[in-house]
């Protein structure tokens, strides 16, 4: 096979799985390790890849890739859709009391499936996402509270250390969360330091955290750590986890609903 056509291949595997492996491969295209390290630097050469210990990960794989929330909002939505209508099963029917959304496409999901039963004074609805505020807000009686700060255009969520200070003195009943990564080993993360800051209190804050992941984030790990598997109550996502992260999600006491 022809160098151009297997870095094809090598391609479609990357946008496929996130990432290969060296000796994988090798074994796959029946070539030596090496070639498949040449195939690998021309291809992260021509921004296609990144070179990792033992293989590559896709572009939007690296520690610090962040799309945009339009660039989220057009992805898996379909999966999306389909998470928020099983998250919603968190909130019972004629729930008191309060409910913080993280920013995110799929917390808005959460949060379109969640407004009927949530536009009602006695449910306080928090977040401090721009545009879930602004979707929220559109139901006559809901009860709903905006934190502010800086707001980052990527997300449309406000961030800070005002931010951090008003989560910071809540106790909301329940948290839906969005990441950008978990896994085994790392547990909940994402690229940018200050969500990670508001993510961070928002854990802390909750009495019962769902976090709401299609599966691009399973098994991704990004720059800034905000919570341990241990620090969860329920993970919620479109496919079935790999067996170690769902060894670590059980020792770690989380309940995995499957959408």
């Amino acid at each position: 096979m022809y160098a151009t056509k297997r870095q094809e291949q090598i391609g479609q595997l990357l946008e496929d799985d996130g990432s290969v492996s060296v000796v994988e491969l090798a074994a796959r295209f029946d070539v030596t390790t090496e070639t498949i390290r040449r195939d690998l630097d021309q291809l992260e050469s021509a921004g296609t890849l990144r070179r990792v210990h033992g293989g590559a990960v896709a572009i939007d794989r690296v520690s610090t890739a962040e799309p945009t929330l339009g660039e989220r909002r057009d992805r898996h939505s379909g999966a999306k859709l389909a998470i928020g209508r099983r998250a919603a099963d968190a909130v019972s029917d004629g729930f008191r009391g309060s409910v913080f959304f993280d920013a995110g496409t799929t917390t808005a999901a959460v949060a379109a499936q969640l407004a009927p039963r949530l536009a009602t004074p006695s449910v306080e609805v928090v977040t401090h996402a721009i545009s879930l505020a602004y979707e929220m807000s559109t139901a006559p009686s809901a009860a709903l509270t905006l934190i502010g700060g800086r707001v980052r255009g990527v997300t449309g969520a406000a961030v800070g250390a005002d931010t951090v200070r008003s989560i910071e003195s809540l106790r909301p009943d329940i948290a839906f969360i969005g990441t950008n990564g978990i896994s085994a080993g790392f547990g909940l993360s994402t690229p940018d330091p200050d969500e990670a800051a508001v993510k961070r209190a928002i854990v802390r804050a909750a009495r019962r955290v769902v976090v709401v992941a299609d599966r691009d984030k399973l098994d991704v790990e990004l720059l800034v750590g905000f919570a341990g598997l241990q620090d969860i109550d329920v993970l919620v996502t479109d496919a079935v986890p790999s067996a170690a992260l769902a060894q670590a999600l059980t020792d770690a006491d989380v309940e995995v609903w499957i959408s």
